[in-house]
């Protein structure tokens, strides 16, 4: 029997957050990232639409994806990064993952995503790059 682990602690958000230069946006994704928790809480065109530039030239722009409070992340998740990772490679923008958990890492690790996009610890220190 399988038994499927629930993080009843907290549902999925996003919040999109301006950066300390007019450029630089971040990202806040907060609880289990999963197809589950995503599209429960948002429509697949809102979600769509949170990550989309309100810019007209994104050149030179910097995305952080801060994931410091997603304990856990699905194929869905990992899914809609590298989707966002392949717009911004598209249009210039440099995009930067933070506070990748253990476990997150791991995913990324084992798909080799973690290749195409720099980590770093915490998003003071991206919004800082």
């Amino acid at each position: 029997m399988t038994v499927a682990q629930v993080w009843k602690s907290s549902k999925f958000t996003i919040e999109r957050n301006q950066g300390k230069t007019p450029r630089t946006v971040i990202f806040h994704l907060s609880g289990p990232f999963t197809a589950r928790d995503m599209y429960g809480t948002l429509s697949p065109n809102a979600l769509r639409n949170t990550f989309e530039s309100e810019e007209g030239n994104d050149q030179d722009a910097l995305h952080i994806l801060d994931l410091t409070e997603v304990p856990y992340m699905d194929s869905a998740g990992l899914g809609l990064i590298v989707s966002h990772y392949v717009r911004c490679h598209g249009r210039g923008v440099r995009l930067v993952v933070a506070g990748v958990s253990p476990r997150v890492l791991q995913l990324f690790e084992m798909t080799t995503v973690d290749k195409f996009f720099p980590r770093v610890a915490t998003v003071e220190e991206a919004d800082r790059l």
